[in-house]
């Protein structure tokens, strides 16, 4: 065979010698626009692009931005990463890009996990006991929102000199009596409580360099505990310093809404 013989083969032969055609998978089935059909990333990308819309999904039960952000993040853990997705603080939303069948899976998504927040009421309970017998009990109660930190007092301010000069002293006021801190976190075989209880008082004076003031007395219970709806729970029992009293202290959660 020739060299000029076995040079046509060669062009016959040669890829480069076709006419170029079009690839059918570089758009989405007929009748959609679903690039997540596409064979390959690079595809999907290019129908992305070609495809996206914008939307604005706004939230109607995240009121804080740490609760919104968690949204955010899921989405973009979720999702293709290709999608364009941002937080709109200041209007409590979510912008999307990307092409319409993602963007209705997103929007579904979000609403999913924007769900009202459910309320219960925590009732504590102080019961005083003196020589083993019950005394006295009171009862206190709040309510409170999953997920949200709530704070309940209940007594006096007392003035305390904190500095005095020319016979003009300045006063700073403490908190005297019952105070209650909790946020409550649903899971899921009821719920997880965080609680810090306080209870103080003020039965004596002292003077102090020819200043009066208050000798306060305070308790204090601080700790994690998980609470079952209806069932009363028993966060712990405290003993009065020189006394034959102890203060136990449970709470009971109901839900409300």
């Amino acid at each position: 065979m020739t060299l000029a013989r076995l040079s046509l083969v060669a062009l016959v032969l040669s890829p480069l010698g076709l006419p170029a055609q079009n690839n059918p998978a570089a758009e989405p089935p007929a009748g959609t626009t679903d690039c997540s059909k596409l064979p390959t990333r690079t595809l999907a990308t290019d129908c992305t692009t070609k495809y996206a819309q914008t939307r604005i999904v706004y939230l109607t039960n995240t009121a804080q931005q740490s609760d919104a952000n968690e949204i955010l993040v899921a989405v973009r853990n979720m999702f293709d990463p290709s999608i364009k997705v941002y937080l709109i603080a200041s209007q409590n939303a979510i912008v999307l890009s990307t092409y319409p069948e993602e963007l209705n899976k997103i929007e579904a998504f979000i609403h999913t996990l924007d769900r009202p927040r459910k309320t219960y009421r925590l009732t504590f309970t102080l019961t005083d006991f003196d020589n083993g017998k019950r005394v006295g009990t009171q009862h206190y109660s709040m309510l409170v929102v999953s997920g949200q930190r709530t704070t309940m007092k209940q007594g006096d301010k007392i003035p305390v000199v904190t500095s005095s000069q020319d016979k003009n002293p300045e006063f700073q006021y403490l908190d005297i009596g019952m105070a209650f801190d909790a946020t409550l976190d649903e899971i899921a075989s009821g719920a997880r409580l965080r609680s810090k209880i306080e209870q103080s008082s003020a039965p004596e004076t002292k003077t102090i360099a020819e200043v009066t003031e208050p000798i306060v007395r305070q308790t204090v219970l601080d700790g994690t505990s998980f609470l079952t709806l209806g069932k009363p729970l028993t966060l712990g029992t405290l003993d009065l310093t020189g006394t034959t009293r102890h203060v136990e202290i449970s709470v009971v959660m109901e839900l409300v809404s």
